[in-house]
């Protein structure tokens, strides 16, 4: 077993038991994600959504890749998507600054899009401005994905949502949606693929009053 320097006996004793219920964390982690593979044909997508960008490109289906790009025809593909509100929204922000760093490793095995319920024009703004370039981002402000797929609700609430689709040749289907969302009514269930939460929870302090974090600017 390895040891760190200065390290006492009361240490080690509770560093080993910690690893133990960490490596036994990992496993259920890896069950979790088999059973997420797992699971049996959702529904077929419920109608041939609409997208805009901001280059006044229109995107249809689930798949939306810029024209020069064939992936959208490889079968068994999967696409992970992101609503953003109208007013920008720290927490949906933070997760997608974290993905933007992601992206480009990402569009070798997936495609990663973000939806937000605004203008095309306005998005492509508030990317040039967050730095965004290695994300796909389009707008369903002109469909009703964000209500179908409960990432908007009866009161034009947005909510942050992910949810992955798979196509198969032409067909569509939802595979799964991220609804621990609704079942705490917390952020929690972006976790996967928000990193700074992973980096608080290794550190003295946590993740501390979350209500007040992250920001928008610091």
């Amino acid at each position: 077993m390895s040891t760190i320097p200065g390290e006492s006996r009361e240490y080690r004793r509770a560093r080993n038991e910690l690893l133990e219920r960490e490596a036994e964390l990992r496993q259920l982690n890896e069950l979790v994600a088999a059973q997420h593979r797992a699971l049996p044909p959702s529904g077929l997508i419920k109608e041939d959504y609409i997208f805009e960008s901001a280059a006044d490109v229109i995107f249809n289906m689930m798949f939306p890749r810029w024209p020069e790009d064939e992936r959208a025809s490889v079968p068994g593909g999967q696409t992970a998507k992101l609503p953003l509100v109208e007013q920008p929204c720290p927490s949906c922000t933070s997760a997608v600054d974290g993905l933007e760093g992601a992206a480009f490793h990402l569009a070798d095995r997936t495609n990663l899009i973000v939806v937000a319920k605004t203008s095309a024009e306005r998005l492509s703004t508030y990317a040039k401005e967050r730095g965004w370039r290695d994300l796909r981002l389009v707008s369903s402000q002109n469909n009703t994905f964000n209500g179908d797929y409960h990432a908007e609700t009866s009161d034009g609430v947005q909510r942050a949502v992910l949810h992955v689709f798979t196509r198969n040749n032409d067909e569509i289907r939802h595979h799964w949606t991220s609804e621990m969302t609704f079942k705490r009514g917390d952020t929690s269930s972006l976790d996967p693929v928000w990193s700074i939460f992973g980096v608080l929870d290794l550190t003295l302090e946590g993740r501390g009053d979350i209500a007040a974090f992250p920001n928008l600017q610091y």
